[in-house]
């Protein structure tokens, strides 16, 4: 692809980008740590606090599907600018009234915005990106959104959580990320192309994969809508649970390249058993454990390391098996069985902790896990092994649950692997 603007720099046409990114990303991490949190004081049920985090995968989706729409008849710059918009303005509403169905309308509304400002997010880098730069940018981008996420969970603790203050701080903060944007001088991509969406058809190609991404959906979809509360009551003050949810993020962050260059070299269905195992002992100790204190960040960045890893594995396991020509669709479909899989899982996850406490949220996220390695280990039974050729290297683009449509070319190899049906 020939550069839209000469000479410059493809690192220099994405720093506004860049920074409009992590800006929203900080705003919105203050808000994903905030609303349960401030849910719980207004006396939310745990049933309550699951339908928050589930409308917002509902709205993740429906923004998957509608976003396209929106870019092809105003472009990429205009849609950014009104998604940015639009949240900031949902985000000083939470504290107008509180009252569970009016946030889980707030929280669907959300949830389309942060899947159209990921999608254009994504387009923009691949767009700008060549076969020499692919790699970097996308770890810069994977890397800013951790860290942004981390600093605005961390940012809770500047003001009482009782109070207008933190989701004043919160609204100002994703506002401002449309400036760096809309004063570049950065020429936009060409609208994506609608495709056809077809989770069943990913299913026959690869079942463990697709299965795999499901259900790490559910449990990383619990894990943000309900894990702030739970980190609280495990903690016992805000500024620890802050620490603890940021020590989660922070350990998924750093264990997503080597967990996938590892997967590179062994079967990547191996290499997801272990994580989901290593996830099973980690959700099952914090689950059983009275209290968190300082002493376990590194134990809470272990948790992150296992869980949230999972993801990126499981989607370079579906590429491995997918044509070069459905990779555009294959991308939609994850992102589209994640997105489902996250709106389910804070419910059930709700429910037990309605009956059990909770402690029984790492216990969910245990079963899920578990539930990953039983189904992986059914269809290696079920399937021999065979060489498979043109196997796709891992990218950091699987490494966000946000995979960008038509990121990285995959790199020819040869390794053991599953048989093209699975």
């Amino acid at each position: 692809m020939s550069n839209p603007s000469g000479s410059k720099s493809p690192y220099l046409l994405l720093s506004a980008l860049l920074v409009s990114e992590a800006l929203f990303v900080t705003g919105y991490g203050l808000q994903l740590m905030l609303l349960p949190i401030r849910g719980g004081m207004e006396g939310f049920s745990a049933v309550d606090l699951g339908l928050l985090g589930s409308s917002y995968y509902l709205g993740f989706v429906a923004g998957c599907l509608l976003t396209p729409v929106l870019l092809s008849r105003v472009g990429h710059t205009r849609t950014f600018a009104a998604l940015v918009s639009i949240t900031a303005a949902v985000s000083i509403c939470y504290p107008m009234l509180a009252q569970p169905q009016f946030w889980a309308l707030l929280r669907f509304i959300t949830g389309i915005c942060l899947a159209g400002l990921y999608l254009i997010i994504e387009s923009w880098i691949n767009d700008r990106a060549t076969s020499s730069t692919r790699g970097t940018m996308i770890s810069i981008y994977v890397a800013l959104n951790y860290i942004a996420t981390a600093v605005g969970q961390m940012m809770i603790t500047l003001y009482d959580a009782s109070s207008f203050m933190l989701f004043s701080v919160a609204s100002i903060v994703i506002s401002s990320a449309v400036v760096p944007l809309a004063l570049s001088q950065s020429p936009a991509p060409q609208p994506p192309s609608l495709v056809r969406l077809r989770p069943l058809h990913l299913f026959k190609l690869s079942p463990a994969g697709t299965t795999a991404i499901f259900l790490t959906g559910m449990a990383i979809g619990a894990l943000w809508s309900l894990g702030p509360v739970f980190a609280l009551s495990k903690t016992g003050d805000l500024a620890s649970a802050a620490q603890f949810m940021s020590a989660v993020v922070i350990g998924g962050a750093l264990a997503q390249w080597p967990l996938g260059k590892l997967s590179d070299h062994f079967d990547r269905r191996h290499v997801l058993i272990g994580i989901t195992l290593a996830a099973t002992v980690a959700s099952v100790t914090v689950a059983l454990l009275p209290q968190l204190s300082g002493g376990w960040l590194i134990f809470a960045a272990l948790f992150g390391a296992t869980v949230l890893p999972s993801y990126a594995v499981a989607s370079a396991h579906v590429f491995d098996v997918a044509d070069r020509s459905e990779y555009v669709q294959v991308s939609g479909g994850l992102l589209l069985l994640y997105g489902v899989g996250s709106a389910m899982g804070p419910m059930l996850a709700a429910v037990a902790i309605q009956w059990f406490g909770l402690a029984a949220l790492a216990a969910f996220v245990a079963v899920v896990q578990l539930a990953i390695v039983t189904f992986v280990v059914v269809r290696m039974r079920l399937n021999k092994l065979q060489v498979v050729t043109d196997k796709q290297a891992f990218d950091m683009t699987t490494a966000a649950p946000v995979v960008p449509a038509g990121f990285g070319a995959p790199s020819s190899g040869e390794r053991f692997d599953a048989r093209a049906d699975d």
